[in-house]
């Protein structure tokens, strides 16, 4: 099994045609979805993901182990051979699109309009843009324009 290859017979699905439901059946609850974004943001180690997070040592034990076998994060030795790091896979880098929509919609509904919050900056420390999903000709999509159908 590649790293980014999830076997369907390895995890209890909730509602197996729904691709949603099967992301939140890999990674949808808070803690893990809170390391994706430590990961994201340059946390490799046990202590580094603690720290950031406060997370209970057995709790964040059990969500590396999941997202470890679920093919989100690759866990590999130290060199010193003393501790375990943590990168993210092609899949848990995927979930970049991911964390920003869930960043950009706190930014609008998690804080005051004056509240102080952190912002994820470009290279060039500018704010990135409004994410927006578009249709197939280009024009903006959302949940009035779109409809979900069974393939196959």
């Amino acid at each position: 099994m590649n790293q980014t290859e999830i076997r369907a017979e390895d995890v209890a699905w909730t509602d197996p045609g729904c691709p949603v439901a099967r992301t939140l059946d890999l990674i949808g609850d808070r803690w893990s979805l809170l390391i994706v974004r430590d990961a994201m943001d340059g946390a490799r180690a046990f202590t580094d993901f603690q720290q950031r997070t406060g997370i209970a040592r057995n709790i964040l034990t059990d969500r590396l182990r999941r997202l470890v076998e679920r093919g989100v994060l690759d866990r590999r030795t130290a060199p010193s051979g003393r501790r375990q790091l943590y990168t993210l896979t092609t899949a848990g880098r995927d979930l970049f699109t991911v964390v920003v929509a869930l960043r950009q919609w706190g930014e609008r509904h998690a804080f005051a309009p004056d509240e102080t919050h952190s912002v994820l900056v470009d290279e060039l420390g500018v704010p990135l843009p409004e994410l927006r999903p578009i249709d197939s000709s280009g024009n903006s999509a959302d949940v009035g324009t779109t409809s979900v159908r069974k393939d196959r």
